[in-house]
């Protein structure tokens, strides 16, 4: 069985907390659970909320070397990774956990050393703050949550409902994820990016991020034909400095992350609608069906036909 660690502190709040345990440990509702949830903390015991509650937590750092996957479910700015969490969160990587940090666990998943020279997403609001504090770091604002495989940060605590979902779809697949979903009433999968949640209507001021804009602006025209000098454009760049700043922000060449996008919004469609694949393929600006399967398929591993009948049996399952 898939074990999941989820590190709890002294002083953490419990809502951040029951969102891994809550995702992981309903898992397989209907039928044998499918993770080990296992709370830790770096000193067994009882550790203090701002919930007017304590909570007993009986596992130390030993139980999290062991496990599978490593959620950090939040952390404080201002408070330190110490010597012994640091090793720990190393020695579980190098035996092949997953280390998951969510929000501003992102935080303690920067300061163990294990992101450097990668990227992190984290809250919006704290993006500026972290990529500062650890200038290794390529901070992400513009995403929900990003998955590198061995290391996966997502947003605030909504999106780090959708990382954990997304997790689970990677583990168990789309029909288990889907189903898990239903139980907590919430969205399979959820597209789209912070920009969204930023409170800046409409960019103004001398820090207003040009680069932003410009994604903000693609998602809304992704049906369409989008060349990389009209899009530079919108950033007010020269198409040479628009690649360069881009990537700084991203990691990704701007046409690599228009693919992603697009593939994202097909993904959705294929989930939630019964368009056809040529609806679907001129909607998300690949034109043909044809191009559709083949970007599909290189970026997620499968088809879009075998991802819809996924999709569509968990539909029919729900409204049986």
């Amino acid at each position: 069985m898939h074990t999941v660690a989820v590190l709890a502190y002294d002083g953490m709040s419990p809502f951040h907390l029951s969102v891994p345990s809550l995702v992981f440990g309903r898992v397989g509702v209907h039928g044998p659970a499918l993770y080990q949830v296992d709370v830790c903390a770096e000193k067994p015991g009882s550790l203090h909320t701002p919930a007017g509650f304590d909570i007993d937590v009986r596992h130390g750092l030993d139980r999290l070397i062991r496990a599978d996957t490593v959620v950090i479910p939040a952390w404080e700015c201002d408070l330190p990774v110490s010597d012994d969490l640091r090793t720990a969160l190393h020695q579980a990587h190098a035996a092949g956990a997953r280390i998951v940090g969510l929000c501003l666990g992102s935080w303690a998943v920067a300061a163990s050393g294990l992101a450097d020279g990668r990227e992190v997403t984290t809250h919006w609001a704290a993006a500026a703050q972290l990529a500062r504090a650890f200038p290794a770091v390529r901070v992400r604002a513009d995403t929900l949550w990003s998955d590198l495989g061995d290391v996966v940060t997502s947003a605030g605590v909504a999106a780090a409902l959708d990382c954990c979902l997304h997790l689970v779809r990677t583990d168990l697949g789309s029909r288990v994820a889907t189903e898990l979903a239903r139980d907590l009433v919430t969205a399979p999968h959820r597209s789209g990016s912070q920009a969204q949640y930023i409170p800046i209507a409409v960019p103004d001021a001398a820090d207003d991020d040009p680069i932003e804009r410009a994604m903000v602006w693609a998602r809304t025209h992704l049906g369409e034909s989008i060349d990389l000098d009209g899009w530079a454009r919108i950033a007010l760049m020269s198409r040479r400095t628009f690649t360069r700043r881009f990537r700084d922000r991203t990691g990704n060449s701007p046409q690599q992350w228009l693919l992603h996008q697009r593939t994202d919004r097909a993904r959705l469609l294929l989930e939630s609608t019964d368009d056809t694949m040529d609806r679907i393929a001129t909607d998300t600006g690949f034109g043909t069906a044809v191009s559709l399967r083949h970007h599909f398929h290189r970026i997620l591993g499968t088809s879009p036909a075998a991802h819809r009948a996924l999709f569509q049996g968990a539909r029919l399952g729900s409204s049986a």
